[in-house]
């Protein structure tokens, strides 16, 4: 399985814009020198990153839950990438996975391990061994 993605620049770094397309076709979004490093209104890398690592941590967590007897009703997770100024430029200095779980007949602390053991072993996160991360699960209700 081959996964694509492109982007598209023109012009230079401050000035310039672009447009990133999923290969699917399910998303195009516009990204500048302002939306990755200033906040204007757009998309950027780090975001679609964090997109991509809540989904796969949900996708693993959902898995390990449903191999152990507890498949999980709802799985909410939120990826926060640092960006922050490293030396004389940036670079990724973390990731905070926050998932809140409701999912019958489990504990608090077994949850909690599954949590972790997906953050450790999902795809995503296998990929991005070189980052902190950063882990808060909790179970609704408990």
């Amino acid at each position: 399985m081959d996964r694509k993605a492109s982007a598209r620049w023109e012009g230079p770094l401050r000035e310039g814009r672009g447009t990133i397309k999923l290969g699917s076709g399910a998303f195009e979004g516009a990204y500048s020198f302002g939306t990755r490093f200033e906040g204007s209104p757009g998309t950027n890398p780090e975001e679609l990153l964090g997109a991509a690592h809540a989904g796969c941590f949900s996708m693993a967590l959902s898995l390990m839950l449903t191999k152990a007897g507890h498949p999980p009703t709802s799985l909410d997770t939120t990826a926060t990438v640092h960006l922050e100024k490293v030396g004389e430029g940036f670079g990724i200095t973390g990731i905070d996975l926050t998932t809140q779980g409701t999912v019958p007949g489990l504990s608090a602390a077994e949850f909690q391990r599954h949590a972790e053991d997906a953050k450790t072993n999902c795809i995503i996160s296998k990929a991005l061994t070189g980052v902190p991360m950063r882990l808060t699960a909790t179970l609704a209700g408990g």
